[in-house]
């Protein structure tokens, strides 16, 4: 391997370490639910994805060939990120209009519970209307 694409990959690796480093570190320190979101949604995808790329220019370069693992631990990871990003993002809303916990407090916890009569569920925000068929066929 040339000198040049040791630094290049030695790069690649510390610049994507480092977004993780600081991805990881938002996830724990911000204060609020909705800032924490952009801990592992935004700088630790950026740190993984420079992590990948090394490995590409690694393989290809010391190897010679080109791996699809890397582009599927992408596409996974693209996928699944805005995905727990927005499941996230309900709980947070669901506790602020119901008053479960203050955001202030620093202390993420479990979801709560939905209420056993269907009133007000978590992952829509409240129950169906009267007159829609959802509400026709759960009644």
């Amino acid at each position: 391997m040339s000198g040049l694409v040791e630094i290049i990959i030695a790069g690649l690796i510390l610049l994507g370490a480092a977004f993780v480093l600081i991805g990881s570190w938002g996830l724990v320190r911000l204060p609020s639910t909705m800032e924490r979101l952009h801990g592992p949604t935004k700088a630790t995808t950026l740190g993984l994805g420079g992590l990948l790329l090394a490995s590409v220019v690694f393989f290809q370069v010391r190897l010679g060939v080109w791996t699809a693992h890397e582009l599927l631990i992408s596409l996974f990871l693209f996928i699944t990120a805005p995905i727990s990003a927005n499941m996230i993002a309900k709980v947070h809303l669901h506790r602020a209009r119901t008053g479960d916990r203050p955001d202030h407090d620093g202390v993420a916890g479990p979801p709560p519970r939905p209420d056993p009569d269907g009133e007000g569920e978590w992952a829509t925000f409240e129950a169906p209307h009267t007159d829609t068929q959802a509400s026709i066929e759960n009644h």
